[in-house]
């Protein structure tokens, strides 16, 4: 399940990028977690003639982090080479979608085929590699998958596990993926058949997730096949055609959806989209304000825009610098009010403030994503006021 930290890890991986007419952002932190196990895939263009198509995905490791990083760095490949009709290139056999001298692109159903194949050989290679002599024993982690292939015409959503994926459509939710979780009657049905229970909302009592790639403590069944193990690596794959009114996709772990709904986190990006073009800046908010909402786990995020998504706008940016100021203002009040000996701590600032009825606070986020702001006025005004062994003046939640 997991150790803590005493205090939380926040410096953050980040990335961006651009390209297929898309552009995307990213950003990772540890949190509270004592070891960092979640793991991402960023590719535009991808192999095999694949060029205006693009691939993103999160993986969410646990009980360690060697397969969420092999499937960062392997996944995509074994996807793209998973069938002949996947790469549209006849396959020597006439696979499906396939044509003639490699000139049709692949259809729908063969890229289906392709990503499930690429997830239980990658499943069933990684039994092999990640117990080699140098690594000693079996190894005991896996991973969640989430991720989004996107061609020119379509968007294909891949999940295996509880990381989700989000589509932003005409400034609401559109589509998002169905969390793999052993109470579903479908995961119960499966693990009882294969001699397992559900307990406590887990496989056995133990794993919080009933599809994953690894845990091969769960895939030893003798007589079951890979997808009818008390885990199973098969992804379920979601094909929607792209429209013009796609704005975004929002691939994340548990940590985010933890503290955050769909509709909230589509509300929230939408929000900063209109005041920060810096799609990294976005996505370290979003982590950020998860933290602060309360977030114990491993946070990673990756923001994929596409053209229709929200541009910056003027007035949004004048409302959120008039937010900043008011709210500066009001830590000087409750400082100014406070008496000069014993002036209150940020935690105290951070309570008072959330009882306010505050206006225009950013959607999904509310007081949570300007912590920040608050933070940087608490210290600009009591400077002299240190951190407690705990750090609790500035990393409690509230």
């Amino acid at each position: 399940m997991g150790a803590f930290l005493d205090k939380p890890k926040t410096e953050k991986h980040t990335a961006h990028g651009a390209g297929n007419g898309l552009r995307y952002g990213l950003s990772s932190m540890q949190g509270w977690r004592v070891e960092m196990e979640d793991a991402h895939t960023a590719v535009v263009g991808l192999p095999h003639g694949l060029d205006d198509w693009s691939f993103f995905a999160v993986y969410d490791g646990h009980a360690g982090s060697r397969v969420a990083n092999y499937c960062s760095q392997h996944l995509l490949e074994h996807i793209v080479t998973g069938s002949d009709g996947f790469r549209g290139d006849g396959g020597g056999g006439g696979g499906e979608g396939g044509g003639e001298g490699g000139n049709e692109p692949p259809s729908v159903e063969g890229v289906k085929s392709g990503i499930r194949s690429g997830f239980l050989r990658i499943d069933e290679r990684m039994r092999g590699c990640l117990a080699d002599a140098a690594s000693g024993p079996l190894d005991r982690s896996g991973s969640t998958a989430v991720a989004v292939l996107l061609s020119p015409e379509h968007l294909y959503f891949i999940n295996c596990g509880d990381s989700r994926a989000v589509l932003c459509r005409a400034g609401a939710v559109g589509f998002s993926t169905l969390d793999h979780k052993p109470c579903d009657p479908r995961e119960r049905e499966r693990i009882q058949n294969a001699g397992g229970s559900v307990m406590i909302q887990r496989v056995n009592g133990s794993l919080a997730v009933s599809r994953a790639l690894g845990d091969y403590d769960y895939k030893c069944v003798d007589g079951k096949g890979p997808t009818e193990q008390l885990v199973s690596p098969e992804p379920e794959v979601f094909e929607i055609p792209r429209t013009p009114e796609d704005e975004f996709v929002v691939l994340a772990c548990d940590g985010i959806w933890d503290v955050m709904s769909n509709e909230e986190l589509c509300q929230f990006v939408r929000s900063r989209l209109q005041v920060w073009n810096d799609l990294e800046r976005v996505c370290n908010a979003v982590v950020d304000t998860c933290l602060h909402k309360g977030s114990r786990d491993n946070m990673s995020v990756v923001l994929v825009c596409f053209p229709n998504c929200p541009k910056v706008s003027e007035e949004a940016v004048k409302k959120e610098e008039e937010l900043d100021k008011y709210l500066d203002s009001r830590v000087e009040e409750m400082m100014e009010t406070s008496g000069e000996e014993s002036p209150p701590d940020l935690a105290h600032v951070m309570r008072n403030l959330s009882t306010e009825n505050i206006p225009d606070l950013p959607p999904g986020g509310g007081l949570a994503s300007k912590r920040s702001v608050i933070e940087a006025a608490y210290r600009r005004l009591n400077p002299q006021r240190e951190e407690d062994g705990n750090g609790g003046d500035l990393d409690d939640t509230w």
